[in-house]
């Protein structure tokens, strides 16, 4: 078993001891001296502090030459990268930065190579950081960084400059891959470790390219681990990045690909993000940790890509005011169910979506989704825990137990995870504003509703000329709820517009035909505060009666 050197955080240690030993050093101390001996003693009390002066500067010393030896290790890895990208110009409008991909971290946008000129073609210079993966050529970086670029250009510490071409790019990590063309140099490549083990507290250095500035590198600490990181919001579709290391390490625009070292020089995360309020270093950066980088750059080298687990769900954290509105113990952990993709994992599986209204805290908030307390019986406390157990846990086609609280009665549900499609509609939860049953004061049913297209209908698996209202929302605690009606919760996108389906369809309401709202308001609306109704519904393609009794309408 081979013995590690802990230099760094050592030389702190004894530092920080020594300067404890030098504090405690006072006048008092030497009241304890016989008065005989005293003034032939004052010299050596002299002697005494400056001797342990020594210590502190040999400490000093140590941490430096550290500093140095992970530099001299690291820096020949990391590379600036410069990105060419021709862009149309019109207006004499400035260009904004088109890889400013990341929310607050605008990279060094560099000077467009001619002036602005109307309806012309510019090409715009970027620059980022990146570093060696391996000796055949393969560099790492950020996705924002190379995304969308005619020309990649790399530079070495040692002022060596190649051409490179993009292999794999990966926008659900922000990872990218490049490799140099016709390049016979040596190679230094970085070495990794298991982001795992990562602490609060250790040291952290980042080494790369702030602002163009080559070469630079910052020393600060681990902040906090399992952030998380949205990724490319500017598609339709948008993930998050888990186990996220945030540093204190000063982190500025051209930092973006470089990497985030322990005190071994050992790559724990590569650096993607900062938060600030100034587009600059203000204390907090984000790191995508090297357990993530170690399983896709292998996968976007080999293939290009890589397939992310994907369970198909949309959720949030379950929090005291949620459990409140849905009359469950305070103290409950887990998941709620927003809304599942039509005809993924855990469509099949069975999972629910949130498919009533609530008003909290003044807010209209959808719930009455599954609850995810576990995933294979490891306890879920946040949404942020399902989306890393799923990263770090799981591949395409593993199965995954899902523990699950449904009207408070625990179930267990078996979901197989697939890759993550490329292109996702983003699940809604409030319905058309159109499609509400603004029906008369004097009763009130409490569900909102849609027509029933044909479109609609197909996606349900039912007959196209199947006419209805598919209930979109159900208000909790309001008739329809009692009654148990059933509002959607997987969305689906038709003719480019999202909807919920997936809940009852009411095909009639006292045993007359409803094909379209004024239906369906036309029978309420001659209803009081306490008739009951009969509804016919289909419900999982099967026929169904309900009888709902109708309440007065709350004030709004």
């Amino acid at each position: 078993m081979s013995t590690r050197k802990k230099t760094s955080l050592s030389i702190i240690l004894i530092l920080a001891f020594s300067l404890s030993a030098c504090g405690i050093i006072t006048p008092d101390a030497t009241q304890a001296v016989p008065p005989q001996v005293e003034q032939t003693e004052l010299p050596q009390e002299e002697t005494t502090t400056t001797n342990n002066s020594a210590p502190v500067l040999e400490s000093l010393s140590a941490y430096q030459a550290a500093l140095e030896e992970i530099y001299n290790k690291v820096n020949p890895s990391v590379v600036n990268i410069q990105v060419m990208q021709r862009v149309q110009i019109s207006n004499n409008t400035n260009l904004e930065n088109p890889f400013a991909n990341i929310p607050g971290f605008d990279f060094y946008f560099g000077s467009p190579s001619t002036p602005d000129q109307q309806e012309s073609t510019q090409v715009k210079q970027a620059l980022g950081s990146g570093f060696v993966w391996d000796e055949e050529g393969y560099i790492v970086t950020n996705n924002h960084v190379v995304a969308n670029a005619d020309r990649i250009q790399v530079k070495f510490s040692d002022g060596t400059i190649a051409n490179a071409k993009v292999v794999g790019t990966d926008v659900n990590s922000d990872l990218a891959v490049i490799q140099l063309v016709d390049f016979s140099g040596e190679l230094n490549p970085i070495t990794s470790s298991d982001s795992t083990e990562v602490r609060v507290g250790q040291v952290a250095i980042a080494i790369g390219n702030p602002y163009g500035l080559e070469n630079t590198m910052t020393v600060g600490i681990v902040s906090a681990v399992g952030r998380s990181l949205p990724t490319d919001q500017t598609s339709a579709t948008s993930y998050t990045i888990p186990d996220i290391i945030q540093t204190d390490a000063p982190i500025n625009p051209g930092n973006s690909g470089g990497v985030l070292v322990n005190d071994q020089g050992e790559l724990i995360g590569v650096t993607a993000a900062i938060e600030s309020s100034t587009g600059s270093n203000a204390g907090i950066g984000f790191a995508i940790p090297s357990s993530t980088v170690n399983k896709v750059i292998p996968a976007l080298i080999k293939t290009g890509k890589y397939e992310h687990p994907y369970l198909g769900l949309t959720g949030t954290t379950l929090t005291p005011d949620l459990t409140a509105t849905m009359d469950l113990e305070s103290d409950l952990r887990g998941v709620l169910v927003i809304a599942v993709a039509n005809g993924g994992p855990a469509d099949k599986a069975g999972l629910i979506g949130n498919s009533k209204e609530v008003n909290l805290n003044g807010i209209t908030t959808n719930v009455g989704g599954d609850i995810i307390t576990a995933i294979d019986e490891q306890s879920l406390n946040s949404m942020e825990d399902l989306i890393s157990y799923l990263a770090s846990h799981t591949e395409v086609g593993d199965s995954v137990k899902l523990t699950i609280l449904r009207d408070g009665v625990e179930k267990t549900l078996e979901a197989t995870v697939i890759a993550r499609p490329g292109s996702i509609e983003q699940p809604a939860i409030k319905s058309n504003p159109s499609s509400q049953d603004d029906v008369s004061s004097l009763a009130w049913m409490g569900i909102s509703v849609t027509p029933l297209t044909s479109a609609l209908a197909q996606e349900m698996g039912l007959p196209q000329e199947q006419k209805g209202l598919l209930l979109q929302q159900v208000v909790s605690g309001g008739p329809a709820d009692q009654a148990g009606l059933i509002g959607s919760y997987k969305p689906v996108i038709i003719n480019g517009k999202r909807v919920l389906i997936g809940g009852d369809i009411i095909t009639a309401i006292e045993d007359q035909a409803v094909a379209a709202i004024e239906d369906l308001q036309a029978v309420i609306s001659t209803r009081l505060s306490g008739d009951t109704v009969s509804l016919t519904l289909i419900r999982n393609g099967q026929e169904l009666s309900i009888a709902v009794t109708l309440a007065e309408k709350p004030a709004s």
